[in-house]
């Protein structure tokens, strides 16, 4: 196959010519060749690892995750058994964020629930009853604990 401009590189891939500028920045592509005219020139190869990054992408894998199994391949590593690992960490993640919002939806629906007590009792606000008779703590109404 002879090689293709960055335009025709994302067209082939499914990416944008501007992502497939940004991952060759960021080291997930080999620097390209570059034409008398300064045009990008991709391999195949460099199709192949683009569409391996649109695919780990879709899976949600940051770009540093990306990079660091691409270099292990580079290097001659075998990489499915660290893709593993990444897909683990990533689903105990998702677990984690779904366990939070669990928490977070069942402190809103008292929020919700102890609002409507308040207006049917005429309880008079400082600024908005919802928010005064939420759930004290902290750690109960905000995802993952945050601050």
């Amino acid at each position: 196959m002879e090689r293709v401009t960055v335009g025709r590189a994302a067209t082939l891939t499914g990416l944008s010519p501007k992502a497939v500028r940004h991952y060759e920045r960021r080291g997930l592509l080999p620097e390209a060749e570059r034409t008398a005219a300064g045009y990008r020139l991709f391999s195949a190869d460099d199709l192949d690892v683009l569409h391996f990054i649109r695919q780990a992408k879709a899976l949600d894998l940051t770009l540093d995750k990306i990079k660091d199994v691409l270099e292990m391949q580079r290097g001659g590593e075998q990489t499915c058994e660290r893709v593993t690992t990444l897909l683990d960490e990533h689903l105990d993640g998702i677990d984690r964020k779904l366990a939070d919002l669990r928490r977070l939806r069942r402190s809103l629906r008292t929020a919700r629930r102890a609002a409507d007590t308040a207006r049917r009792d005429g309880h008079d606000a400082v600024v908005c009853r919802i928010i005064e008779n939420a759930p004290a703590s902290a750690e109960d109404a905000r995802p993952d604990g945050c601050t």
